[in-house]
């Protein structure tokens, strides 16, 4: 029988590794030494695969064909950008093709990647969870970038049946569900039905995948020009209510917003927490230690939680 032995739900933003805190008082440093925390944690719980649930943004899923759900179960390669890493990481193929068969007996049918590209949304919260990059993965993208996207009671549904495929998998180690997204941030929009989206932009979130590194190239700068800025929006009221929700194991509260009440309190950013519903759905337990930093020079909510006590 394979155990789970613990649920992290972690923001992720590019700037976490493009402009890291120098100092404890320096914008992020208490998400970053928390999370340190959170990987001392990790490392006595010592898991034997890591399942990661989070978004991608525009590095290898786009209009072409957008799938609401990706699960890589061969290769994955880390994209590279903004700092994170780059290059093939290990992925635990066996466990991967149970969960597999286990979403598709419970009715969910998932597009399958045998070399997946994930990029900081999947590499960073991996990598800040365990500390470390080898323990194998299991990574499942989630569409959060613009609609039509998986409801998020269907995402609570997914969560549920990928906790019951790990348990009964033939894998027969510990496993470690980590989510990675949100919290509250607003973006500018992707949606190739919104008239501002025109252009050499609605070009590449249709047909990027032509040339992924051209569009990045373009995008990167745009992002990175984001940055920095202390007054940039985020809704810390929101972010405490999303985090004590998930304290109580109240998700149906979260699914129940849908998607346009959503988006009003946590932007469209906000639409990441999908990996959080779908992770902690999958362990079944309520988090039991919280952390929270609101970031605006990062243009994001940084939230962390566990199912575990770190101590």
């Amino acid at each position: 029988m394979t155990r789970i032995v613990g649920f992290v739900g972690m923001s992720h933003s590019p700037f976490a590794t493009l402009t890291p805190p120098r100092a404890a008082s320096d914008p992020g440093g208490r998400f970053v030494a928390d999370t340190a925390r959170v990987a001392a944690a990790v490392d006595r719980l010592a898991p034997d695969a890591v399942v990661v649930v989070g978004p991608d943004h525009f590095h290898a899923n786009f209009y072409d064909v957008m799938p609401p759900f990706v699960l890589g179960i061969e290769e994955a390669v880390g994209f590279g950008d903004f700092g994170s890493r780059s290059g093939p990481l290990p992925v635990a193929a066996g466990l991967a093709w149970e969960i597999r068969d286990g979403l598709a007996a419970a009715g969910f049918d998932l597009s399958l990647s045998y070399s997946l590209t994930v990029d900081h949304g999947v590499v960073q919260s991996y990598e800040m969870a365990t500390g470390r990059a080898d323990i194998p993965m299991v990574p499942l993208v989630v569409n959060t970038a613009a609609p039509p996207l998986p409801d998020m009671r269907r995402c609570v549904e997914l969560g549920r049946s990928l906790g019951a495929a790990i348990r009964s998998s033939a894998f027969g180690g510990r496993v470690l569900v980590v989510a990675s997204g949100g919290l509250s941030h607003w973006l500018p929009s992707n949606d190739p039905r919104d008239p501002a989206v025109v252009g050499p932009r609605r070009e590449s979130v249709i047909h990027g995948r032509r040339d992924v590194r051209a569009v990045a190239a373009v995008r990167e700068p745009r992002v990175r020009a984001m940055g920095g800025n202390p007054d940039a929006r985020v809704n810390v009221a929101w972010d405490g209510w999303f985090l004590d929700r998930l304290r109580a194991g109240d998700l149906a509260a979260v699914a129940e917003l849908g998607d346009k009440a959503l988006e009003e309190h946590a932007g469209s950013g906000g639409h990441e927490i999908r990996a959080w519903l779908i992770g902690q759905a999958a362990v079944g337990e309520p988090l039991v230690w919280t952390s929270y930093e609101p970031v605006p020079q990062w243009i994001t909510g940084m939230g962390v939680g566990t199912t575990f006590d770190l101590d």
